[in-house]
C-alpha cells in the first residue's frame, strides 16, 4: 500500500497551463500518475497535454472525478486556490508554490477548520517537493527515477534531503513506500505528526525516516508521539548543525529563535524519545539499514 496517493488517484493540476506546471505535469504523467485534467481560469474548454482544462476546481472535480490537486499557482493567489480546492471537496491538495505569506496560510488553516475533521482536506506544503508513491504515482517535482519501491517511509521538511535519503536507500538495495515533503515554511498545511500517523497505519511501511530542520517545535512534538504510540522504528535527522542563531537559513521556517530550535537540541530531543538519529546527512541510508537489521533481529528473537 501507499499513503495519500497511488496509481488510481485522480489528479488535477491548478495553474495547469503555466510553464513549470506543464513541465512537471508531463513528468508526472510519464511516471504513471493519473492526471485527469487541470485548472486555469479563463482557459476552460481547451485541452493541454491532451487533458481537459477547466475554469474552476469545482468544474474539474465534477467532470473528472478528481480527488487530489497539485498547486502551481503564484503566491498572491495561492491561498484562494487551496481554499477553492477544499470547497470543491478534494481530499488532498499538494502545494509546490513558495513565497506564500504566512498570514495567507493562517487564513487557509482557519478556513479548513469549518469542515468536519473526517471530511477535511489534507494540505501538503506549501514550499515543498511533493509526494511520491514509489513506482506508482508522483504528485510533485521530485526526480522519480531515484525512488525504488520498498518498505521505508520518508517525511521531510527539506525536498533535497528527501531525495538524498531515497538515493542512499536505493544504493543499499532498499526502497520507499511513500515520500512526503511537508515544506519548510513556518506555517504549513500538515505536519510530521500527521504523516507519521498514516505511516503507522500502512502495513507495507516497516520503518520511517523523519528529516527535520532548525526552527519550530514540529520535530519534538512528533518524537514525543513516536515514543508513545508508534510501533515502527523511526530514524531522525535534523539539518542545520552549523546554523547561527537568529539568522534565516533557506526556508522561511528555518530560523533558530528559541530554546529547542537548534539542530543539536532537536537531535537530542529525538534521541531522548528513543529515535535513532543519523549523525550526518551522508549516513541516512546506513542508519536506516542498521536500524532495520536490529528491528528484524528483535522480531525473530
Amino acid at each position: 500500500m501507499s499513503i495519500l496517493i497511488d496509481e488510481t488517484t485522480r489528479v488535477i493540476v491548478q495553474g495547469f497551463t503555466g510553464d513549470k506546471a506543464s513541465f512537471h505535469a508531463k513528468e508526472m504523467i510519464a511516471y504513471g500518475t493519473n492526471v485527469v485534467g487541470g485548472v486555469t481560469p479563463g482557459k476552460g474548454g481547451k485541452h493541454h497535454l491532451e487533458r481537459p482544462v477547466f475554469d474552476t476546481v469545482k468544474d474539474a472535480a465534477r467532470e473528472t472525478g478528481a480527488t487530489a490537486s497539485l498547486v502551481f499557482v503564484p503566491p498572491p493567489y495561492c491561498a484562494d486556490a487551496i481554499m477553492e480546492a477544499a470547497d470543491a471537496g478534494l481530499k488532498l491538495v499538494c502545494v509546490i508554490t513558495d513565497g506564500i505569506p504566512a498570514q495567507d496560510m493562517m487564513r487557509v488553516k482557519r478556513y479548513l477548520l469549518r469542515y468536519p475533521k473526517e471530511a477535511r482536506t489534507m494540505v501538503v506544503g506549501p514550499n515543498c517537493a511533493g509526494i511520491i508513491s514509489a513506482g506508482r504515482a508522483m504528485l510533485g517535482i521530485m526526480p522519480g527515477h531515484i525512488y525504488r519501491r520498498g518498505n521505508i517511509g520518508i517525511v521531510s521538511r527539506s525536498g533535497t534531503l528527501g531525495y538524498e535519503a531515497a538515493a542512499q536507500l536505493n544504493a543499499l538495495g532498499l526502497g520507499v513506500t511513500t515520500s512526503v515533503g511537508i515544506g519548510g515554511d513556518p506555517i504549513n498545511g500538515s505536519s510530521f505528526l500527521d504523516h507519521l500517523k498514516l505511516f503507522e497505519q500502512d502495513p507495507d511501511t516497516e520503518a520511517v525516516v523523519m528529516i527535520g530542520e532548525i526552527g519550530g517545535p514540529q520535530e519534538a512534538e512528533a518524537a514525543r508521539w513516536v515514543s508513545e504510540h508508534m510501533t515502527k522504528p523511526v530514524v531522525g535527522y535534523v539539518a542545520g548543525l552549523t546554523a547561527p542563531k537568529g539568522r534565516r537559513m533557506g526556508h522561511a521556517g528555518a530560523i533558530i529563535s528559541a530554546a529547542g530550535d537548534s539542530a543539536a537540541e532537536k537531535a537530542q530531543i529525538m534521541q531522548s524519545y528513543g529515535l535513532s538519529v543519523a549523525p550526518s546527512a551522508s549516513e541516512l541510508g546506513a542508519t536506516v539499514a542498521s536500524v532495520l537489521e536490529s528491528h528484524v533481529a528483535r522480531r525473530v528473537a
